[in-house]
């Protein structure tokens, strides 16, 4: 294959109805790499013989190792094509600029995903033909239908029924059409899920129209009621009403959702054999041999066709009167590679025949060089027949020029969606979207672009420091090059004579032939060292961007409602445009709109990613992309040697630019700690760390798992403290005897802490709000205090259709009230409730009976006459009442839930009543109450946070474990190991299937992020390498053990002991943490069996 030169590919980006933006998505080890080297191959960058053995894409090291994709890369691709306008008129030789995207398939990588999809327009989704339809299948498929990419499905490994499986052609394709209907079925999920919420809300807006048609009905009515319209009834109101109404619901048309290969939108491929292609294909090669044009014959190779071999007619399944007839699928394509199949590598037979091959090249008319008919490797001619015949670059790229809209079509359909969903969409400038929707490329257009992640790259593989010319050198060069060589050289030759004298004669030669000369050239050599450069991976949405030129840098939290709030945007200038290329860059000296290209210039001014805009008034926020995972696993890291620990915070921050989902956090306690999505993702970042980044040895301590404390009511609970009291009742007073507080800490309904975890986007959302109303629109140092702590609100939060505080009050109270039994009083606490903690938006309430604080669901008019009465009393009189520590309360319950008394983990599922706050008058006379008032904040805060803590601990408590879903696909011979490693590592499993047509089981399972490291490798080992799991962060589930537990019936002390014999889990894991947090632990011994110790004199 010729190499293209990089000119040609940089003057095809100005025709950008020939550009194409795809990305490959599949699930891990489905042929994504291996399908993108058949195309790297056509562009003569690597050889058409190392298809799917190279692997260009996957440029680091532990990628080729591990056999798996960790970073999403980006390649530019040429392709050409003759094409005829219409029926009798000359072809014509069309050229393309294909920008592919290659993406991990791996859950630890899904951000990588997320971040390459919205630089898109398509996308490849490749489905394994034994495998199906994966957990990671459902994932990108769901990522094309919130980025609105239209998918192209490519099924893979079709060998491997060939191989495998062994299956006949006819089975082959039933399996197909059942792997298809898959495929669609998970599409059409996605559809009716947006049609029952499109439906809902247009019901809505039915009935506010009705309701406020109803109303201007009535007023009319009110006004002529005096004489002739008293007559009319409601019914005739109504009727009058929905008159005027449009109460049509349109609905949409999915047929063109679907997947169906006479639509051309899938591929049949097998990417390790070389070979694709289309039911559009098959249609060209029999339209003459059949005499039935091409359109009829796209419509009927697939499905229940048949045909009639005498007359050559198409039949349908009603028509075939008992005979058994093939499908025509079958009959004129896969009957045709199953041949293939069995003449070159043997097929069931497991030897070829030469003679079929011979016949199948001519029929077919295909040269096959003959030292490729005389090998003995089956391969290579299996492959060379099929290049020959069906290459897989051909399909692939035809589909894609064809089907996959280019970046016009596309922003013109995808943009409007992804901006009215972006914040604050309605104080976008009209001009910005209307650049991006009608695609204006040309240079005084305002200049938007998405920069998805930031990638690391090394100084040496910039292309400004490569050496160009295609390998040829200046003289300077070649004399440095010389000069190092004859040096070392030099070294190496009085090395080897030093060899054979004496230590002490070699040593001193050795000093005596060094110069000091060649001593400082040397040193700079050893330390010289490779630094690494951030370049931002972007996509160009409307004008023209060039080196040099000045844009704004707006941050995922930008509003253009508020473009100069701080912190504000930055403007920087462009330092270099690149197109990437894989493993190298080239340079660019300007961009035009639609095009995928790399950035420099941006290090220092963003973190993950963000948007790039020409103006700051009225600009649009891009950046807010779903995560695929979020990070749960924490790692503390310190260097080997203390002096390198700035060099271990860089490269840390460094990491966490390049990386789409690292976090790097200092705790409280000083530790530096990593979050990463999974095990995986964590081996990939230290290994960065310290081969790339920091360039030191990194320890990394035990992964610190998240957990949850809650409280229960359970039958084995111990007697409460106070029998006078209810259960978690307490009554504390200040040391200094001034404050007296009663509160009652009880478990809340388990229907309502699921409703407040799916609910804190609106709850935080409502807090912004409130507290943007009590500091002003233009706060000062307190807002921007409040916002570093809470305004990190979640990217599927800010697209969402929040709802309003009145709302959310009825769906919080109508949680109560279905968990409300008789003796409860459930029904009445929303009116009640002063907070949510911790960090004032998680899944625990503050309920003051008393009335002293500010109700955090309070409407506007009542919230406003509570201001302007009471606090003006407490401020006229010298008298403390309980309004003036409402502030230190909900803080000490913030303070409370946020670390628990197990081992200070947060808190979930509490419900604090505030019963009663007395303040007693000072002993002193001549001191006021109001004087003593800072002394007090301090008391008050402890003895509330003390006694939360108290009345948890008066429940039975329990541990929330953090929980993975774990998928594994494995075979009848591995399927008890796979069982055994679970159960070990107490895990559970929730399903079992069978995958039809397969020998292949489907096992879900539900296993605790605390006993995941290593079960992936154990996997593996124990299964020797056929079974693999798929770890999905799910959430928290509740272990039903009081850590607290001890025997204390007869019947347990009879069976247990007095210590217990059975192990306590939940006692266990949380000694863990209160050993790795350094707290007390109660009942730990330092020294069990202690001996004198012996020495040398006694």
């Amino acid at each position: 294959m010729p190499v293209v030169n990089p000119e040609k590919l940089i003057a095809l980006q100005r025709s950008a109805d020939d550009v194409r933006n795809i990305c490959i998505l599949a699930h891990v080890d489905h042929g994504k790499t291996s399908l993108t080297d058949a195309l790297i191959a056509t562009n003569g960058i690597i050889s058409p013989k190392l298809a799917g053995k190279v692997r260009y894409l996957d440029s680091r090291p532990d990628e080729q190792l591990r056999g798996i994709t960790m970073e999403s890369s980006a390649i530019s691709l040429y392709f050409s094509m003759s094409r005829r306008a219409g029926a009798g008129e000359v072809h014509v030789q069309k050229e393309y600029l294909i920008n592919l995207i290659d993406s991990p398939g791996h859950i630890d990588f899904s951000s990588e995903v997320s971040t390459a999809s919205r630089l898109c327009d398509g996308a490849l989704v490749l489905v394994d033909a034994v495998e199906g339809v994966c957990s990671q299948t459902v994932t990108v498929l769901r990522q094309t239908w919130v980025e609105h990419l239209k998918p192209l499905l490519v099924i893979n490994k079709i060998d491997r029924l060939i191989r495998e499986l062994k299956m006949s052609a006819a089975e082959a394709y039933t399996h197909l059409s059942k792997l298809l209907e898959q495929v669609n079925a998970v599409i059409g999920s996605f559809f009716q899920g947006e049609r029952m919420e499109v439906d809902l809300q247009w019901r809505e807006r039915v009935e506010e129209r009705v309701a406020a048609a109803a109303a201007k009905e009535q007023e009319k009515l009110e006004k002529k009621a005096a004489k002739t319209s008293s007559s009319v009834t409601s019914a005739e109101t109504e009727s009058a009403v929905t008159d005027g109404v449009d109460g049509e619901f349109e609905e949409r048309d999915d047929e063109d959702l679907y997947f169906a290969p006479e639509k051309n939108n899938v591929i049949f491929s097998s990417a390790v054999d070389g070979w694709a292609f289309t039911v559009r294909q098959f249609a060209a090669l029999y339209e003459k041999k059949l005499g039935i044009k091409r359109s009829v014959l796209e419509k009927v190779l697939w499905g229940d066709f048949y045909l009639e071999p005498k007359t050559k007619r198409v039949l349908g399944s009603k028509h075939l009167k008992g005979r058994a007839l093939k499908p025509m699928f079958v009959q004129l394509v896969l009957d045709n590679i199953w041949a293939v199949y069995e003449a070159t590598t043997g097929g069931n037979k497991g030897k070829g025949d030469p003679a079929m091959v011979e016949k199948i090249t001519k029929s077919l008319s295909l040269s096959i060089p003959s030292h490729v008919l005389r090998s003995r490797d089956p391969r290579a001619l299996l492959t060379a027949v099929f290049s020959a015949w069906l290459p897989l670059s051909t399909a692939v790229l035809v589909s894609v020029t064809e089907y996959l809209p280019s970046p016009p079509l596309a922003q013109a359909s995808r943009l409007p969606a992804l901006i009215d969903a972006s914040p604050a969409a309605g104080n976008i400038s009209s001009d910005i979207r209307t650049a991006m929707i009608d695609f204006h490329a040309d240079p005084k257009a305002p200049v938007v672009a998405y920069v998805s992640k930031m990638v690391a790259v090394r100084a040496s593989e910039l292309p400004q420091n490569k050496r160009k010319g295609g390998g040829l050198m200046t003289a300077d060069e070649a004399r440095e090059i010389a000069r190092k060589k004859r040096a070392e050289f030099a070294r190496a030759r009085k090395a080897a004579e030093a060899e054979h004298q004496n230590v002490v004669n070699g040593m001193t030669d050795a000093l005596d032939s060094t110069t000091l000369d060649e001593e400082q050239e040397a040193e700079p050599q050893e330390e010289e060292e490779d630094p690494e450069h951030l370049i931002g991976f972007a996509r160009l949405y409307s004008g023209t961007l060039s080196v040099g030129d000045e844009v704004y840098v707006l941050p995922p939290k930008y509003s253009p409602a508020n473009p100069h709030a701080a912190p504000e945007p930055p403007k920087v200038m462009v330092t270099g445009l690149y197109l990437m290329m894989g493993r190298g860059l080239e340079s660019l000296t300007s961009v035009p709109a639609g095009v995928v290209f790399g950035i420099a210039g941006l290090e220092g001014h963003m973190l993950k990613s963000g948007t790039l805009c020409s103006q700051l008034e009225g600009a649009v926020n891009l950046a807010g992309v779903n995560m695929g995972s979020q990070p749960i696993v924490r790692v503390a890291l310190e260097p080997e040697n203390p002096g390198d620990l700035d060099k271990m915070i860089h490269g840390m921050r460094l990491l966490e630019q390049s990386d789409p989902c690292a976090v790097y956090e200092v705790l409280e306690s000083g530790e530096h700690v990593i979050l990463t999505a999974g095990e995986l993702h964590l081996e990939r970042c230290l290994k960065d760390l310290r081969e790339r980044f920091a360039r030191c040895e990194i320890q990394a301590g035990e992964p610190i798992v998240p957990y949850r404390e809650a409280i229960v009511s359970a039958a084995e609970m111990a007697a409460p403290k106070d029998k006078n009291l209810p259960r978690g009742t307490v009554v504390v007073v200040t040391t200094s005897r001034q404050v007296t507080i009663r509160l009652r800490v009880r478990p809340l309904p388990t229907a309502v802490t699921e409703f407040l975890e799916s609910n804190v986007g609106i709850i935080r959302q409502l807090y912004a709000e409130r507290k943007a109303k009590e500091i002003g629109k233009h706060g000062a140092v307190e807002e921007v205090e409040e916002s570093a702590e809470h305004q990190d609100i979640d990217a599927s939060a800010q697209g969402a259709n929040l709802v309003s505080m009145i709302e959310f009050k009825e769906n919080l109270q109508d949680t109560f009230a279905k968990a409300a039994t008789t003796s409860d009083t459930w029904s009445t606490v929303v009116d009640k409730i002063a907070a949510f903690g911790p960090r004032r938006t998680g899944p625990n309430v503050l309920i003051d009976v008393t009335g002293s604080c500010q109700k955090f669901l309070q409407e506007e008019q009542q919230a406003h006459q509570q201001d302007s009465n009471l606090p003006n009393q407490s401020q006229q009189s010298d008298v403390l009442t309980a309004k003036d520590f409402s502030d230190k309360i909900s803080y000490a319950f913030q303070l409370a839930t946020a670390q628990g008394p197990l081992c200070s983990e947060p808190c979930q599922g509490l419900a604090v009543f505030l019963e009663e706050v007395n303040i007693a008058a000072p002993s002193d006379e001549e001191v006021s109450s109001r004087d003593l008032s800072g002394r007090l904040t301090g008391e008050v805060i402890k003895t509330v946070r003390d006694s939360i803590r108290q009345g948890f601990l008066d429940w039975s408590p329990r541990l929330l474990l953090a929980m993975y879903s774990c998928e594994i696909q494995a075979s009848t011979e591995v399927l008890g190991r796979v069982y055994g490693v679970i159960t070990r590592r107490r895990g559970r499993i929730v399903s079992e299937s069978l995958k039809e047509g397969t020998p292949f089981f489907t096992i879900l399972s539900i296993l605790p992020v605390a006993e995941s490291f290593g079960f992936s490798e154990e996997i593996r080992k124990r299964t020797s390498g056929a079974a693999s799991p798929q770890l999905v962060f799910q959430g928290f589930e509740m272990l039903d053990e009081d850590p607290f537990w001890v025997p204390f019936t007869e019947d347990e002390l009879e069976d247990l002991g007095e210590l217990a014999d059975k192990e306590n889990v939940a006692k266990r894991y949380m000694d863990k943490v209160r050993v790795r947090k350094g707290l007390p632990v109660k009942g730990r011994k330092l020294v069990r069996d202690a001996e004198k110790q012996k020495t040398l004199k006694r």
